[in-house]
């Protein structure tokens, strides 16, 4: 369709890559010519259809008002790259586009190769027409052609809004993002390899000493096994950046703390003066998880085990190492300093962290551009250690950053010198089969935990995670039928089924084949929390009725449904509906609609002036008397209701008017649940595969689970489901290991 002239006006706040985010008023942009006006039109109906974004389209229209002889080519690049951003991809693969073009666009499930039609007057095209006869050089020869395209070899390159690298095509402000995380972590690799070499026998010897006081030989150890905690504990006390990434129950708590208790030991021999250590994670649950974990693992470290330190200036006692390892965990937004309405953070290069080491949990969750922010104002000296599972859900905005850092971690790809060094302050013999001369220098930085210390060669749940991160599909269903004692799989025809609501209940205690689950140490559902929440002490004291309340917080947390979807009957909309249907049925809740006794509720956003954070959960309480205060107000009258949330600076009691974003949480979505763990988790799949189902989100879901684990199939779908989701795993397309790393 030819158009004599467009209107549009760009989004509020649109900012992407250079561009500017302003309130514009109307633009009449140049008359396009056929080819061009053809393809505006039809990224208009992409956009109309929710295959775009209206941002993506705002992109293209400023694009072409920019240049309007820029190529169709171009403004179709330039389109399809900004929405795969929006869908954590850092940029356009040329080549994987070309290949495989569908997955380009937001296209519905059942869309055939004719595009909708079935309510437009012209069949809607797809993006494998428009690419048909293009192949790879022409595409290139047209970007590095355009003048909006930076490309290598080509002059003034600065300021264009697309940036050509290879076959990856980038908007301006994330190629810098991946330039400036791959130059930062680039930098302090080479500065790890430096400071290894230069090391002396006698800070060798030291460092072996303490690291055999740390690590002494576990009785359950198998023989010639590799210690993986103690040789990522050398490589990490000898780096300015490493990795320590691992599944579930393989110790990467337990070797954060050894490590931290390694540094202030070499710290305070060395110099005297303790390290400044600060802890962070992605969000406020995995922060508050972390602080649990560290707390924890100094519990069980004996003071015998800690390497010896000097004496305070001024004492001759023993001077202990446990208080000098911090266990109180912060979000990085805070910790960088974050600025209301802006991308922008108190601390960066020209305003550094006063910090000496940062460690970073569930480091999965990070993305590009915070990452870019970490490392920015991380300052030079500091050294930095990521914690995380390589194969969980990566972060819902742009990139996958820990997932590539990891992307060879299983082959080991260490050098020779590496393994050698290893040996020699470690006395563990790094396998010959992960010893390699290709390897980068960043693999000389990554560790992995390989042994899980919460899942036994018997464990259900150990085994069917393994399978699906394996992507063994034909292996699942076997799998879910051998009687494992901590794993039930059944499927529910639909959601007035009895075995959901047993389930819901009482955890389905019936479903697990061992006698285990018929023991009063069982699995729980949420009955187990209504009832604790029924005994509430008549009249308690505020002391006891904080006891009371951790039990019931913790009573919650025995057991979790998660959902892969949020909308729809098997999405966490349905299911929070339907199980709050179902409780107040059983009279175990007054209500299943608004606030009432019982409700368990997730905040959805940080709020600071509540010291709540995202992920946070609460119990809804009916007040027994005015004894316990509320958080910065009066007494609570009786018979009021107050959320009891526990954080990390204790137990706070909340008015419902006061919490601007929460929601019910019978169910929660996979991704939410990201960061926490549940003594029972119940994963609910809907009878048909949907875009967002992939080995990732799957085995995130399963690995929640500590001790018992539930796989609820949806509908007649048999776990065909599970099956297609193993098979389909998430690429995101960046270029940050393309380098030197």
């Amino acid at each position: 369709m030819m158009m004599n002239a467009m209107t549009t006006e760009p989004q509020d706040g649109m900012a992407q890559d250079g561009l500017p985010s302003q309130r514009s008023t109307a633009r009449t942009l140049t008359v396009p010519d056929g080819a061009t006006a053809s393809l505006l039109h039809t990224v208009e109906r992409w956009t109309a259809h929710g295959w775009l974004r209206s941002l993506d389209q705002a992109l293209v229209l400023f694009l072409h008002e920019l240049d309007p002889a820029a190529s169709p080519l171009v403004l179709l690049a330039a389109a399809l790259a900004s929405h795969q951003l929006g869908r954590g991809h850092v940029c356009l693969d040329l080549q994987a586009t070309l290949d495989n073009s569908r997955f380009a666009l937001s296209l519905p499930p059942d869309t055939v190769a004719q595009g909708s039609g079935a309510t437009e007057p012209t069949p809607l095209p797809l993006p494998s027409e428009l690419l048909a006869q293009v192949n790879l050089l022409q595409w290139q020869s047209a970007l590095q052609a355009s003048a909006l395209v930076a490309a290598p070899g080509k002059p003034s390159q600065g300021g264009t809004p697309l940036v050509l690298q290879g076959d990856r095509l980038y908007l301006r402000r994330y190629w810098q993002y991946e330039q400036d995380v791959a130059q930062a972590i680039g930098q302090r690799i080479t500065a790890s390899q430096h400071l290894r070499q230069g090391r002396s026998a006698a800070q060798d010897a030291m460092l072996r000493q303490a690291l055999d006081q740390l690590f002494a030989p576990a009785p359950h150890q198998v023989p010639d096994s590799p210690d993986w905690q103690k040789m990522a504990c050398a490589l990490a006390a000898s780096s300015a950046f490493s990795i320590i990434t691992g599944g579930p129950g393989t110790g990467k708590t337990t070797t954060v703390v050894k490590l931290l208790a390694l540094l202030q030991s070499m710290a305070l021999q060395q110099d005297g003066r303790p390290l400044r250590i600060c802890l962070a994670a992605p969000t406020g649950k995995a922060a508050a998880r972390l602080s649990e974990s560290i707390v924890q693992a100094l519990q069980r470290l004996d003071d015998a085990q800690m390497p010896a330190v000097p004496p305070a200036p001024g004492s001759n006692e023993a001077r202990s190492l446990k208080p000098l390892i911090p266990s109180d965990a912060q979000t990085l937004h805070r910790l960088l300093g974050s600025r209301p309405d802006s991308r922008h953070f108190r601390h960066d290069a020209q305003h550094p962290l006063a910090l000496d080491v940062l460690v970073v949990d569930e480091a999965s969750m990070v993305d590009l551009e915070m990452m870019a922010a970490l490392l920015s104002a991380l300052p030079p000296q500091a050294r930095l250690v990521l914690l995380g599972d390589k194969d969980q859900l990566a972060s819902v905005e742009a990139g996958a950053v820990l997932g590539e850092l990891c992307a060879q971690s299983e082959r080991g790809l260490y050098w020779h010198e590496t393994a050698q060094w290893l040996q020699q302050v470690t006395g563990q013999q790094v396998p010959a089969e992960l010893q390699d001369i290709a390897g980068k220098p960043l693999d000389q930085a990554v560790v992995m935990l390989r042994v899980s210390h919460r899942f036994h060669a018997a464990s259900g749940i150990g085994q069917l995670a393994g399978v699906v991160n394996a992507g063994r599909r034909k292996a699942i269903k076997p799998l879910l039928k051998a009687g494992y004692p901590d794993l039930a799989a059944y499927a529910v025809p639909d959601l007035t089924h009895s075995s959901l609501a047993q389930l819901v209940l009482d955890g389905g205690g019936k479903r697990f084949v061992d006698s285990a689950a018929k023991r009063e140490a069982g699995p729980v559902g949420y009955g187990h929390y209504l009832q604790v929440l029924r005994e509430m002490p008549a009249n308690p004291s505020p002391e006891a009725l904080n006891q009371w309340a951790l039990g019931l917080l913790k009573a919650h947390g025995e057991f979790q449904v998660l959902c892969a979807l949020r909308s729809g009957p098997w999405g966490v909309e349905g299911l929070n509906e339907r199980i709050a249907q179902l409780l107040a049925h059983r009279e175990l809740i007054a209500q299943s609609s608004g606030w009432y006794a019982g409700r368990p509720v997730l905040v959805t956003r940080n709020d600071y002036s509540l010291k709540l954070m995202n992920g946070d959960i609460g119990i809804t309480v009916q007040m027994p008397a005015s004894q316990v205060p509320e958080a910065g107000g009066a007494g609570m009258a009786q018979g009021a209701l107050r959320v009891v949330f526990a954080t990390s600076e204790g137990l706070r009691w909340v008015l419902p008017s006061r919490l601007q974003a929460v929601e019910t949480v019978y169910a929660m979505t996979i991704h939410k649940s990201q960061g926490s763990e549940f003594s029972h988790a119940a994963v609910v799949l809907p009878p048909s595969l949907s875009p967002i189902m992939t080995r990732e989100l799957v085995y995130t879901g399963m690995t929640r689970a500590k001790r018992w684990l539930t796989v609820v199939a949806g509908g007649s779908s048999n776990f065909s489901v599970l099956e297609e989701a193993t098979e389909r795993q998430v690429r995101r397309s960046s270029g940050l290991r393309q380098g030197e790393l």
